[in-house]
């Protein structure tokens, strides 16, 4: 048969997590009621992270404001969101689906592949496996997911769309012209909106017409790189494994997004501030640096405008990375336009303390007396690193609001964090 490839995804997650929690505390289940999952309807900023089957029969979509969701259902459920009962429940799934093969691949915080391939002779029948886990995950857990099954992990992902809640799909090779073909090239994973609207003007309105269309064609329309990868999805072929060790991030960032517009300069470095001590204490958690800042605004106007420096040294500085975002922010800026959104991070990681030789000594001159484009490309100074070990030290031991950083004190600013 070959490989054999389990995609698990979790049926409307974040509903379904506090639906259960909700009905072992023996309340109602938001479930089987017009509900979301959503912030204060009151605030431009609150949007739909996820609906019950009830809320969607009202015109109900994921991604509109709470407001909007409120006035098309006036007696919609509203659930805040709690990312430590969201982490708890992805944890307990997948906990499950390791019992099967000791290959599982964290796709999302509600979804994974599982490589059955190794585990033919103790799971021999990949669709009543497939059942069986499904199946635990209900009644051990409370909530559903679908399963699906196929000879690799594109197939297995559109498999696991289709029909739901608590379903088995299979999408094998010889299936691919009955099930997915008829399906809108919408429905292909990872073809976009403007992908859809490229192909649709040249009449290619489902996945069996872009899987029949000429290759070099659709590479024409879309790009090289995204035309094949489409065009090769169409027809099912997929050669990528189950990643069971996760890649090492690229990058480390955090963006708010601000209940009320940001207006003046130091309104927006208390944020930067804020932004730079949460990047980089989860930098020095993981025991790595970084070479590139990079700062993000948005304006009400919704155009997004970014900024980065490349240092000379890779840092995992608070202090080093807010003085460069600082001055990224002032280029970015042009102090009139209300803000709506801050956004930094600090990528090109360094993970082997392998970092470049600087040209910079304290002063922030190079060897060759050229003055450095920022200042604070100089080392960090052992006084910076002592005070961030400090400062995560009692994090540590007594939470993360132990202590923060003086900027973001009374600054009236109210963090959303994305």
């Amino acid at each position: 048969m070959g490989r054999v490839i389990f995609h698990v995804d979790v049926n409307s997650a974040f509903l379904s997590w506090e639906a259960t929690r909700r009905v072992a505390n023996g309340e109602p289940d938001i479930r089987l009621v017009p509900s979301i999952i959503g912030g204060d309807p009151e605030k431009r900023t609150s949007i739909v992270t996820a609906k019950s089957i009830p809320a969607k029969k009202f015109g109900i979509v994921t991604g509109e404001p709470v407001s909007a969701a409120v006035r098309k259902c006036p007696g919609l459920v509203i659930a805040q969101s709690d990312f430590a009962l969201y982490s708890q429940c992805s944890k307990a799934f997948k906990s499950i689906c390791r019992e099967y093969t000791p290959v599982v691949e964290e796709f999302s915080i509600d979804e994974c592949f599982l490589d059955m391939t190794s585990m033919k002779r103790l799971h021999p029948d990949p669709i009543k496996t497939a059942h069986e886990l499904k199946d635990r995950i209900r009644e051990e857990l409370g909530f559903t997911v679908n399963v699906g099954v196929a000879h690799n992990k594109l197939l297995a992902k559109m498999a696991s769309d289709f029909m739901k809640p608590d379903r088995v799909h299979t999408l094998f090779e010889e299936e691919i012209a009955e099930k997915m073909w008829p399906l809108p090239v919408g429905e292909l994973f990872l073809c976009g909106r403007s992908s859809v609207e490229k192909l649709k003007k040249v009449h290619i309105n489902t996945i069996g017409d872009l899987a029949s269309a000429d290759a070099k064609a659709v590479q024409a329309l879309l790009g090289n790189k995204l035309g094949e990868q489409l065009w090769n999805f169409a027809n099912g072929m997929d050669s990528s494994p189950v990643n069971d060790v996760p890649e090492a991030p690229k990058g480390y960032g955090n963006e708010i997004t601000f209940d009320e517009n940001i207006t003046t300069w130091e309104q927006g470095e208390n944020v930067l501030l804020h932004l730079a001590d949460n990047v980089a204490a989860r930098v020095r958690r993981d025991d790595v640096k970084g070479f590139c800042v990079s700062v993000t605004i948005r304006g009400n106007d919704m155009k997004k405008h970014s900024h980065q420096h490349k240092l000379a040294t890779a840092t995992d500085n608070t202090t080093h990375v807010y003085e460069v975002a600082k001055k990224l922010y002032r280029e970015l800026w042009d102090g009139r336009t209300p803000l709506r959104l801050i956004g930094l991070s600090l990528s090109e990681m360094d993970r082997e303390g392998q970092e470049q030789l600087s040209l910079f000594g304290e002063t922030g001159r190079s060897a060759f007396g050229k003055q450095s484009a920022f200042a604070e490309d100089a080392p960090d100074s052992e006084k910076d690193r002592s005070a961030d070990k400090a400062v995560d030290v009692l994090r540590e031991r007594f939470g993360s609001d132990i202590i923060k950083r003086g900027g973001m004190i009374n600054s009236g600013i109210t963090p959303r964090k994305k």
